[in-house]
């Protein structure tokens, strides 16, 4: 039953949390780089007397919140870092620093995750077990979940389960997005290049046209998903780079080709590299160019554990009711959070924070992105109640 002195909690602390979204905001700090963000979250967690890690990953942060009743140990997961986008934005938070901008969200990610751990340390006498709060950096790349797993932040205690939420401006405030198995892509990455032999462009049989034979390329990568992947298993090959050439007049020696390979389904990914190169194989050999193949996987799909999953959504009808908005959301989208979830069983949810009246629905990575901090709270509260949930003892 949803208590209303936790409810009250979350209420007062609002101001809070947008206070220490809008100064991570206005303070943005690219991969690996976030030390002012950490130094900003270690102060805030010595001040409530958590007990945390710094320096994990370069700039990761794990905190501890010991209850004072036994029980199991859960994970809450946050991620730290910006993007290089310049922010369009005319607001008092505005980022103040060029070409950097949280664009995707993690400032509030951050914010919540602190939020959290300033509740569950005030109220750690009703706790069963302990709560980690992981603080990651670099998920927008080159990751940072992998090497703060190398690190042992699952380990001594071992976690049992993880729970993690991404802000979400593709669905309204007050929907939550929350799905068993599948809920976010591989995120894989390829570079092609294509070497022919350069030229006068008025003597093009001289030459190896490299801007043809790439060109050739792009279109020939389109017909993976529609006649080599199984139309029931969904898969994304986008190519979102292509550089040739330098003049006018000058057939090009060689072109540059970069994309990315989005898919659900194990056999699906290791499908599409294999179809690119001989795509490229082909293609090159017809023309008489030769090329280079790199091929790179980065970070593994999101597969939401059933339980975890149940354990959310029963969470979100406490707090919104029988007619809570429940979206069985799944996106091409990568999140390196998957490294965690293939160690111990996890939930991947998304909360709602678009406000079209308000005019934040911005997509994201957009440089006008912003969300409806009220989005802040719902954040803590379901955090909260999944705890409660999963420990089976309420936060009183």
């Amino acid at each position: 039953m949803l208590l209303p002195s936790l409810r009250s909690a979350v209420q007062a602390l609002q101001p809070e949390l947008v206070t220490w979204r809008r100064h991570i905001h206005k303070y943005p700090e690219l991969g690996f780089r976030e030390e002012q963000t950490a130094a900003y979250i270690s102060q805030r967690l010595k001040s409530w007397g958590i007990p945390h890690k710094t320096g994990i990953a370069h700039t990761g942060i794990l905190a501890t919140i010991e209850g004072e009743q036994p029980g199991p140990t859960l994970a809450l997961r946050a991620d730290m870092d910006a993007l290089p986008i310049e922010e369009a934005n005319e607001v008092e938070y505005r980022s103040c620093l060029p070409n950097t901008m949280h664009a995707c969200g993690h400032d509030g990610h951050t914010a919540i995750a602190m939020g959290a751990a300033k509740l569950l340390q005030q109220h750690r006498q009703h706790l069963k077990g302990r709560v980690k709060v992981i603080f990651q950096p670099a998920e927008e790349g080159p990751g940072g979940a992998k090497p703060m797993l190398e690190a042992g932040v699952l380990k001594n205690p071992d976690v049992e389960g993880i729970l993690g939420l991404h802000l979400w401006n593709n669905r309204p405030l007050g929907s939550i997005g929350v799905k068993s198995g599948p809920s976010m892509a591989f995120a894989d990455r390829f570079q092609i290049q294509v070497i022919g032999r350069g030229g006068h462009a008025a003597i093009p049989h001289q030459t190896v046209d490299a801007i043809v034979v790439g060109s050739q390329i792009v279109s020939a990568l389109q017909t993976i998903v529609s006649r080599s992947v199984d139309p029931m298993l969904p898969a994304v090959v986008t190519v979102g780079r292509f550089r040739a050439g330098d003049a006018f007049n000058v057939i090009a020696p060689s072109a540059e080709i970069w994309g990315t390979v989005r898919s659900f389904h194990p056999e699906v990914a290791e499908l599409i590299p294999r179809r690119i190169e001989e795509i490229v194989a082909g293609v090159c050999q017809a023309y008489g160019a030769t090329y280079e193949f790199q091929f790179e996987r980065r970070y593994p799909a999101v597969h939401n554990d059933p339980a975890m999953a149940a354990l959310v959504e029963k969470s979100v009808r406490q707090i919104f009711g029988p007619e809570a908005m429940i979206i069985p959301e799944m996106t091409m989208g990568g999140e390196d959070v998957s490294f965690f979830m293939n160690e111990v069983p996890g939930c991947y949810f998304f909360v709602g924070s678009a406000n079209s009246e308000k005019g934040l629905d911005y997509p994201h990575h957009h440089p006008r992105f912003d969300f409806d901090e009220s989005a802040l709270g719902i954040g803590v509260e379901l955090f909260l109640r999944c705890i409660e949930n999963y420990t089976g003892q309420a936060l009183k």
